[in-house]
């Protein structure tokens, strides 16, 4: 089994102008055995941290650590069973891409008929059989990255670590790595955990996610709820590309009101809404539920906006439209026939079953 258990885990760094930092705040969380489980959030989120006390290359300052059923919170990185994926490659580059890849199985001593079987195995299943001789510097970026998840894969470790590894290769190799990526996780059936701070990989990739934000964790869930019922306007900022709209509303019966523009509150909240008559909210709401209204027949409980436009970006399969209204700049995603253009005036259409509502005090969602 390599299930991992974090179990109230907190790291404490002293940094010389702040003091005592807690990187990560009383975590606690199973990774299930054969999980692909992505970490996400912005940089210093405690995300990496979280990474390297698994690996063993950071201490925790209080919990345990569970690798299986086995407490590791004393055993040496080499003691765990893991392999890591760095974000650098940290590849030898004085050595062939085949002395990289059975390095560590010669210093455990393996036997040479082993170690090739293993290298001939692993760079197979990656497609650099063919790269064997060469060197480092001699290969692409993604060549070098399929090396570098070659050389943990020889080792058939209970757990892989991947961290932040597709971070220096160019969009479109990104798009490929996470689909060969997503494939090596079925073919090996083994425990992955995967740091990140892109939410697009992570949505992607992830079976379960967990958010974290200021070393505390926000939310793990399924890629599909972090989506749709995200906790807080955190996650529902953070997940999600572009992001989510955010609008302080008044509560007015069933109603919410911004400015001129009235919004019908979702059945949903009907028993929750009742406390907050009269006062503030914070309604969401995602760029893809807000329409041209030319092509918005199929909504059925609506609100129009009508403003002028500030910017549309023509990205081909869409088109992303930005205004300035409710005090900030809201963004909708348009389908491409639309013919809203830079400085017209629009109707916009809001899908008001789509709203996500958050108390404005605390930015929790109101739970239905």
């Amino acid at each position: 089994m390599a299930k991992i258990v974090f179990e109230h885990i907190t790291k404490e760094f002293v940094d010389e102008k702040r003091g005592v930092v807690k990187a990560v705040n009383d975590s606690s969380f199973t990774i299930n055995d054969k999980e692909f489980m992505v970490f996400v959030g912005p940089s210093g989120c405690g995300k990496t941290t979280s990474l390297r006390m698994i690996a063993g290359l950071e201490k925790q300052t209080e919990g345990n650590i569970y690798i299986g059923d086995k407490v590791v919170n004393s055993l040496h990185p080499k003691e765990r069973d893991i392999a890591m994926v760095f974000q650098d490659y940290a590849l030898y580059p004085h050595m062939t891409i085949y002395e990289n890849l059975s390095f560590g199985l010669k210093n455990l001593k393996v036997p040479k008929t082993e170690i090739d079987k293993k290298v001939k195995e692993a760079s197979e299943i990656l497609g650099i059989e063919d790269l064997l001789d060469r060197r480092p510097k001699e290969l692409s970026g993604g060549q070098r990255q399929r090396v570098a998840v070659g050389r943990a894969i020889v080792r058939n470790p209970k757990v892989f670590l991947f961290d932040e590894p597709l971070s220096n290769l160019d969009a479109k190799l990104r798009v490929q790595m996470r689909v060969e990526i997503a494939e090596l996780h079925k073919k090996l059936g083994t425990t992955i955990v995967y740091v990140t701070h892109d939410q697009v990989e992570a949505m992607t990739l992830g079976q379960r996610i967990v958010v974290m934000n200021k070393g505390v964790i926000q939310q793990i869930a399924s890629p599909e709820e972090l989506y749709n019922k995200p906790v807080n306007m955190f996650v529902g900022g953070f997940i999600g590309a572009p992001s989510m709209n955010f609008i302080t509303c008044k509560v007015d019966g069933d109603k919410l009101v911004a400015e001129e523009v009235v919004f019908n509150i979702p059945e949903k909240y009907n028993k929750v809404i009742g406390k907050y008559k009269g006062k503030e909210i914070v309604m969401g709401i995602r760029p893809e539920d807000i329409y041209d209204s030319q092509y918005a027949e199929n909504v059925q409980n609506k609100s129009e906006i009508k403003t002028r436009v500030k910017v549309v970006e023509k990205l081909g399969s869409e088109n992303l439209v930005y205004f300035d209204k409710f005090g900030k700049t809201i963004t909708s995603r348009v389908v491409p026939l639309s013919q809203i253009h830079s400085g017209d005036v629009a109707s916009l259409t809001v899908d008001c079953n789509k709203i996500h509502l958050f108390d404005k005090d605390s930015e929790m969602a109101l739970m239905v």
